[in-house]
């Protein structure tokens, strides 16, 4: 669709360092108070290696996702790339995974609410935080920008302390932080597949085509400057939490931060940690909510999904019946699954969302060195996916194939509708 007079494009005054902020602010949050435990019992002493290939996975992706928003500059992400590049049912397929894989991240996050709050209650805790936050959105309050700022600012400062209080102890053991592959090969990559989960804010910069000035030449320079300091700041974080606990201590953690915090001898900065988490999922629940929900109106518009989920509420002006639905089924998942089975089979969802990603930028040119990041991105996302938990694969892949089959029968009764009317 061309932009016309009843309809402007956005004004174009973010550069470098505002785009670096806002992909750094989606990254650095919740993520890493939630998958570090879950990373570090699958990898033991190879968490670091896990984190590394995780970042490696994540840079290709970002950038095979900046040059196709520099083409295609309009909402919906992958839904709209597997669309144009690579055809209905791929976009449709990108926008699925996106939609059930964020389902279960904001459960994740409602989780990591509940499990640096009151310990021994996280589903209680999770279920209360997604009924309160469907409510705020319902009314249609949104995050503001100087919100996610103090969010941001109280995150880093309780990791930077964290980091401190963790290395500057006399808890602390270098003979932990040895580099190995004690759970194999494959530990490795479940732990990268499960720590890909913390870096998975990082496609928003590539959504900023119509807001940032030279979007061909910013994003490109935005996208690796945030990932490098969101993993800088990772690897501080799981350097100082490893030295502590060691692997095994670190994997049996619930709430891995607020235990490294108390295993150094700083037990009175234990609330401080629980709050900085719990203020960190908060605001990435609140964010999640609001995409997943988009995402479900654009594809209800489309008639992917059921067309009553694209209502808008006539006085608070949101998808009103979306917001509901979405809210539900985060409640139902926040009930009865655990943080662990909540990140694997939403990293599964995102993982094969950025697969679809890959593949339609491999399509923009038959140049091979260009096709060298797609290429890898896309045989990373596969390696990872499939390497998470079997639970998740086998539930990821089921989801998947209902949405397939689901796609398959609107085809077809819609392709026997006009038969019927004749």
């Amino acid at each position: 669709m061309t932009q016309s007079a009843s309809h402007p494009g956005l004004r174009r005054t973010l550069g470098v360092g505002d785009a670096v902020v806002i992909g750094l602010g989606s990254m650095v949050g919740a993520g890493i108070f939630a998958a570090l435990g879950p990373a570090a019992g699958a990898a033991g002493s190879g968490l670091l290696l896990g984190l590394g290939v995780a970042a490696v996975v994540a840079y290709c992706n970002a950038m095979s996702s900046a040059r196709l928003a520099a083409l295609y500059p309009a909402s919906g992400g992958t839904y709209v790339y597997g669309r144009e590049r690579l055809g209905d049912f791929w976009g449709y397929l990108a926008g699925w995974s996106f939609v059930v894989g964020k389902t279960a991240s904001c459960a994740a996050m409602a989780l990591t609410v509940g499990a640096y709050l009151w310990p021994g209650q996280e589903h209680a805790v999770a279920v209360a935080a997604v009924v309160a936050l469907t409510a705020v959105n319902y009314g249609g309050v949104q995050k503001s920008a100087w919100l996610t700022r103090i969010i941001v600012a109280v995150v880093l400062a309780v990791l930077a302390s964290v980091v401190v209080v963790c290395l500057g102890s006399g808890e602390a053991d270098a003979g932990r932080l040895d580099i190995g592959l004690s759970s194999g090969v494959g530990g490795v990559l479940q732990a990268a597949g499960l720590l890909f989960f913390a870096f998975a804010g990082y496609a928003r910069i590539a959504t900023l085509g119509e807001e940032v000035r030279d979007p061909a030449r910013t994003i490109p320079r935005a996208i690796p400057l945030a990932l490098g300091i969101a993993l800088a700041v990772y690897a501080a974080v799981a350097v100082a939490a490893l030295s502590v606990l060691g692997p095994g201590g670190l994997g049996d953690a619930s709430a891995p931060l607020a235990d490294a915090v108390r295993a150094a001898g700083a037990p009175g900065l234990v609330p401080v940690v629980r709050v900085g988490a719990a203020v960190a999922a908060l605001g990435s629940l609140l964010a999640l909510i609001l995409g997943v929900s988009r995402t479900t109106l654009a594809m209800a518009r489309d008639r992917h999904l059921p067309g009553a989920l694209a209502a808008v509420h006539p006085r608070f002006q949101v998808p009103h019946r979306a917001e509901l639905a979405v809210g539900t089924v985060v409640a139902v998942l926040a009930a009865t699954t655990d943080v662990r089975g909540a990140i694997g089979f939403s990293s599964f969802g995102v993982l094969m969302y950025y697969a679809i990603a890959n593949a339609s930028a491999w399509t923009l040119s038959p140049a091979p060195v260009a096709r060298v990041v797609p290429v890898i991105g896309l045989v990373g996302c596969g390696t990872l996916a499939f390497a998470l938990p079997g639970v998740s694969v086998a539930v990821g892949a089921v989801v998947l194939a209902v949405g397939a089959a689901a796609y398959g029968v609107r085809r077809w009764w819609a392709s026997r509708r006009p038969t019927a009317r004749r």
